[in-house]
């Protein structure tokens, strides 16, 4: 039987919790030896009601600790929860030479934090910079009858090879991004989406390749609203 894992497709599924939650704050999750994913957990979530969750993806040669900073505020004052996967070389798969053990982590960090809370499916999201913006646009849309909201920060290319589902999309890219230009990359990703019937918002602002905070406060307001 084909494994739809080399098309980028999760065998994460919903499920009730069966485990006890993690005290808030950060909290790896120990499932793995090597660039072990993170959870940052909210204070005062209440137990056995519904939260949002919202994943993560770093840039090239990133880490959790080097993108966790931009999104914990949001997710302590807004009580969701933040997953923040580590890919297993230098980056995502994807970007190396297809899907691979990343979408296999990525399926069992899911599964040890649905083990824990009850994630609300109509704010479950995907983000990701740069590498991780590919990522995040890439793995959402083929996930999109699980995903309900795609960010994308300065991604570089969308590789898609099966399409599910219609997530919300979000693109931010700066006008003078000089690693990947907005001219090959936002632009045409956002006209393929809107031309294929998705909702997409895109956001350019002055700036180069980076995570400019006050797109961040716009893509959080986005993925909750």
């Amino acid at each position: 039987m084909f494994d739809l894992s080399l098309m980028g497709r999760l065998s994460f599924t919903h499920a009730s919790p069966t485990k006890s939650p993690l005290q808030p704050g950060r909290q790896f999750l120990g499932i793995f030896e090597e660039r072990d994913a993170v959870l940052y957990v909210p204070t005062g979530l209440e137990p056995n009601t519904k939260v949002p969750l919202l994943v993560m993806f770093h840039g090239a040669g990133g880490s959790a600790e080097k993108v966790l900073p931009f999104l914990e505020e949001h997710a302590e004052r807004n009580k969701f929860l933040l997953l923040v996967p580590q890919s297993l070389y230098v980056t995502w798969d994807i970007v190396i030479g297809g899907n691979g053990p990343d979408i296999q982590r990525l399926g069992q960090a899911l599964t040890e934090v649905a083990s824990r809370y009850l994630i609300d499916q109509e704010h479950f999201g995907f983000a990701g910079f740069s590498d991780g913006g590919s990522y995040s646009l890439s793995t959402g849309i083929t996930n999109g009858d699980l995903v309900s909201h795609v960010i994308v920060f300065s991604g570089g290319f969308m590789s898609v090879f099966m399409q599910e589902g219609a997530p919300k999309v979000f693109i931010s890219h700066g006008l003078v991004d000089e690693q990947l230009p907005i001219e090959t990359s936002a632009r045409p990703h956002v006209a393929k989406l809107k031309a294929a019937g998705y909702d997409v918002e895109l956001v350019e602002f002055n700036g180069n390749h980076s995570i400019q905070p006050p797109i961040v406060a716009l893509a959080v307001d986005f993925f909750l609203k």
